[in-house]
């Protein structure tokens, strides 16, 4: 491998970036090198985004410099960036779904005939060419809305190839993929690696950093924590670095027994997307949902807490009916639920932090339903607390927080409304180790006090490591529940891949 001080392809050196006095890289050095793999590891909040934007021209340092092979750059944008070779794949994709792989293949450098007009032939030349450089068997012609995610982060990756790229950054592409996809996705990292591009990599997930790097660099609080090489990383020195603390038993159980009180019921629930099903969560519980990208885990839980209508079936809470057709009236019952996607089922992104955390809580209001900025803010002070919101204050816009912190705004207004059954979908997507042992805690924290839990995660050591039972979705229904010495990954796979027969429901 290359000298990385002396072939650096990229170099960073002191940079320092701050927004409304706010200081977010402080005097961070980082290298790019050909051929390799460089991991970006941090908790959120720890500047890795910022770095990103820096890095391919979308913010200008305020202190620092950055080196294009040994050569000080000012880039005028992100277009300067990418014509210099630097070139970005967001965590939020960027495809207009309206539009066929190869328009969003060659959109923005769309090859013209003479008079300015498409030329459609080498339009889709380019985008086969560049789906197969990605190894992805789509038609160009296909609408990207008519793609899945793995697709539709395949589609991705071929356009920003489609440059000619020397760095090619990639922003926790794993993210909102099944394991499969992943591991495609993975091969082909490598692939690009072993074709002499410097990839710099952002993820949270340790075993992919394992898999993947071939150095590691760990920011926190806006400074370089800790960079290390292949053969020095290890999970134990990676998480110590990103949150200035060991990381240990991150799924302990405390000191939580479930009671024998059922305080959710769910009977024979059923609609267009989810097949007749039946649970129960004790007061004091953690029921995990796991299953397969389709198994209908995120569709059951919205039936439950009255986002979508259901054609059937009965919901009750602590044994009084819920009207699961009217989400008003399953909040009233006590059922609170965090959205599978913070962006577009959660949150206000233009309101603050406080306002975010209060809203539809009754937080903050005073007789008559008075309110003011400073009543939410107080309001909202010890639930942003709680979860370890890092912000410039509770008047920040939301939009401006990392990923994870978000999550925390979300899971703090979960908490702000005082359930009785909480619903998590994928609570952990996409935030580092730090924010999942906070997660996680919460967690033991709302069971302890005799909330029933119903959590979804693809993590299956996630789903296993905070669940008291797992019951198995596949094909829309479940299948399996796993308690006991069953509660194990094998089993859970077994059962959601469709390998272990429906009728053995119950597994103990």
């Amino acid at each position: 491998m290359a000298s990385h001080d002396d072939e650096a392809v990229v170099r960073l050196e002191d940079v320092t970036k701050s927004f409304a006095g706010n200081s977010v890289l402080r005097g961070v050095s980082f290298t790019l090198t050909s051929g390799e793999v460089h991991v970006l590891a941090g908790e959120n909040g720890a500047g890795k985004s910022t770095l990103i934007k820096v890095l391919t021209g979308i913010h200008a340092p305020d202190g620092g410099r950055v080196l294009v092979d040994g050569e000080p750059v000012t880039f005028a944008g992100p277009g300067d960036a990418r014509r210099r070779g630097l070139t970005v794949i967001h965590q939020e994709l960027s495809l207009v779904p309206e539009l066929t792989v190869a328009e969003n293949i060659v959109l923005g450098r769309e090859p013209r005939r003479r008079g300015g007009r498409l030329d459609r032939r080498r339009s889709r030349e380019r985008a086969v060419a560049a789906l197969a450089r990605v190894g992805a068997a789509l038609d160009p012609d296909t609408r990207v809305a008519d793609l899945n995610t793995g697709q539709q982060q395949l589609v991705e990756i071929a356009r920003a190839l489609a440059d000619h790229p020397r760095v090619l950054v990639l922003d926790e592409p794993t993210a909102a993929l099944s394991d499969e996809e992943a591991r495609a996705l993975l091969a082909i990292v490598a692939e690009l690696r072993d074709a002499g591009l410097a990839l710099l990599y952002i993820s949270h997930r340790m075993a992919e950093i394992a898999q993947i790097a071939d150095r590691v660099t760990v920011l926190r609080d806006g400074r370089v924590a800790d960079t290390m090489t292949r053969a020095k990383s290890t999970e134990d020195r990676i998480v110590t670095s990103m949150v200035g603390r060991p990381v240990a038993n991150l799924y302990q159980h405390g000191d939580r027994e479930p009671s024998s009180q059922v305080r959710l019921r769910v009977e024979r629930i059923r609609s267009r997307t989810v097949r007749e099903c039946t649970l129960e969560v004790r007061a004091g519980e953690v029921v995990g949902l796991a299953g397969i990208v389709g198994a209908g885990r995120s569709e059951l839980c919205r039936l439950i807490a009255g986002f979508d209508r259901a054609d059937g079936g009965v919901v009750t809470v602590d044994g009084r009916p819920v009207d699961n057709g009217r989400p008003a009236s399953a909040a009233a019952a006590g059922i609170v639920m965090l959205p599978e996607s913070r962006k577009t089922q959660g949150l206000f992104p233009a309101m603050s932090v406080a306002d975010n955390v209060c809203t539809g809580t009754g937080l903050g209001r005073r007789r008559l339903g008075r309110t003011s900025a400073g009543a939410r803010r107080s309001a909202a002070r010890r639930y942003a607390d709680r979860m370890r919101i890092k912000s410039a204050g509770l008047d920040q816009r939301v939009a401006e927080l990392s990923g994870g912190n978000q999550q925390k705004v979300l899971l703090a207004r979960c908490l702000a409304r005082r359930p009785a059954v909480l619903i998590l979908d994928e609570p952990t997507r996409g935030v580092d180790i730090g924010a999942k042992a906070d997660i996680y805690a919460l967690v033991n924290e709302v069971a302890a006090r005799g909330v029933a839990v119903l959590l979804i995660s693809s993590e299956l050591p996630e789903v296993l490591g905070l669940a008291d039972r797992v019951l198995v979705m596949s094909g829309r229904s479940i299948v399996a529940e796993l308690s006991g010495a069953a509660l194990t990954e094998e089993e859970v796979i077994r059962y959601a891949t469709g390998a272990g027969a429906p009728a053995e429901l119950t597994q103990r």
